[in-house]
């Protein structure tokens, strides 16, 4: 008599981040209220919107810099997801892989890395030059160049595609995908559509 095997279970994704019935606000404006999310490994959220629909002040609570209204949210540790905001955060007076260099040895991350990453966002020959010369996609570029440098499985990113031309955005797409692909998480906020071709997408339009 032959006897069925057992049925392997799909394995139970533990959410990197959710969030439950959350409101946010600025000054006396409430912005967002009832926001229900989840993050989970190989998910993209596209947090879509015009702009003032709260965006970014959903990015920053998510992130810690500010406090929510109300709700609950559970957020991983520090360490575990990286945060990279509109504003690209460069010094402009240091070069490129200077910047870089700052920044690996303030959040405790190997400086060894810098030259491949650089090689593969496209910004290894412009390694010296000072930022205040670089053009608007170059600096986008030089700030997504973290992603690669912290390798933490949570990405938060608030309008990365701005500044990037067509091949900045291909690359951007590329990441992206591959992030995802290794189980990593995203959480992006933009009012275009995401390059490249990602397999799982949960949009929340924000109005």
């Amino acid at each position: 008599m032959l006897r069925g095997c057992p049925i392997a279970q799909p394995r139970a994704l533990i959410p990197f981040l959710s969030a439950s019935d959350l409101s946010i606000g600025r000054g006396d404006r409430t912005l967002l209220s009832g926001l229900n999310l989840s993050i989970s490994p190989g998910d993209v959220l596209h947090l879509r919107g015009r702009n003032g629909a709260g965006k970014s002040s959903l990015i920053e609570v998510l992130v810690g810099l500010r406090p929510a209204r109300g709700g609950t949210l559970k957020r991983p540790a520090a360490d575990q997801f990286h945060w990279i905001g509109h504003r690209n955060a460069l010094n402009s007076d240091l070069g490129v892989r200077e910047n870089l260099e700052g920044w690996c040895a303030l959040n405790g991350v190997a400086a060894s890395g810098i030259a491949a990453a650089l090689e593969r966002t496209g910004l290894a020959r412009l390694r010296h030059r000072q930022v205040r010369t670089l053009s608007a996609g170059q600096k986008r570029r030089a700030a997504l160049t973290r992603l690669l440098l912290a390798q933490r499985p949570l990405w938060l990113l608030d309008e990365p595609l701005s500044g990037l031309d067509g091949e900045g955005l291909a690359l951007l797409g590329q990441l992206m995908n591959e992030h995802v692909a290794g189980d990593g998480g995203i959480v992006v906020t933009s009012h275009q559509s995401l390059p490249g071709r990602l397999p799982r997408v949960t949009i929340i339009d924000l109005g």
